[in-house]
């Protein structure tokens, strides 16, 4: 709910003013000069962390599915963790130098069709193989130790936040962006 209403906060800085098309532009209107830099550092920050957090979580993950890899190039030698961080940064780089980001539509459908092959391979295994959620033992309703990770799960729900603005000033109409986030937020949360 938080992340629908600050986007229609946005939507409406950006009908307050058809030369805003960027969060920079609103801290400059809202601040002047001092507000265009400190959002802009804000921003750029904001998503070059994404971008390695993206790169941490794949290495993760990737590591634990895949145990024990290495790769030896000369006298320089990748093993886990960092092995993957490095093949998905070669692998993603490229889409940064693409001329028309038209076509990262189809990394993003691809993207969508694998998680939902995730969600249903899940659900096969718990309704057909029998592999279900069983209490193993008592347990606490407090983790402290898991805290950091849920607050960056939780955190990382506002990462959308980036194109809000190009969103909408590429929206033919700019009065369906409300129902936009509507139906993003419903799908996402």
């Amino acid at each position: 709910a938080a992340c629908w209403y600050t986007g229609l906060l946005v939507g409406r800085c950006m009908d307050a003013d058809p030369a805003i098309r960027t969060y920079p532009d609103i801290g400059q209107r809202a601040f002047g000069s001092p507000g265009r830099l400190l959002v802009s550092s804000f921003l750029y920050a904001e998503v070059y962390l994404v971008a390695v957090g993206f790169l941490i979580l794949d290495g993760d993950n990737l590591d634990k599915l895949f145990p024990g890899s290495s790769v030896a190039l000369g006298p320089v030698s990748l093993a886990g963790k960092q092995l993957f961080v490095v093949l998905v940064a070669l692998m993603v780089a490229p889409t940064t130098w693409l001329r028309s980001l038209g076509v990262l539509a189809y990394v993003s459908a691809a993207g969508v069709f694998a998680s939902l092959v995730v969600v249903l391979s899940v659900l096969w295994v718990a309704a057909v193989d029998g592999v279900g959620f069983s209490g193993r033992g008592t347990t606490t309703p407090l983790r402290l130790a898991g805290l950091p990770t849920a607050l960056g799960l939780y955190t990382f729900c506002y990462c959308g936040h980036a194109v809000f603005p190009t969103l909408y000033t590429c929206m033919k109409q700019k009065s369906q962006f409300p129902k936009v986030l509507a139906s993003a937020s419903s799908i996402c949360c």
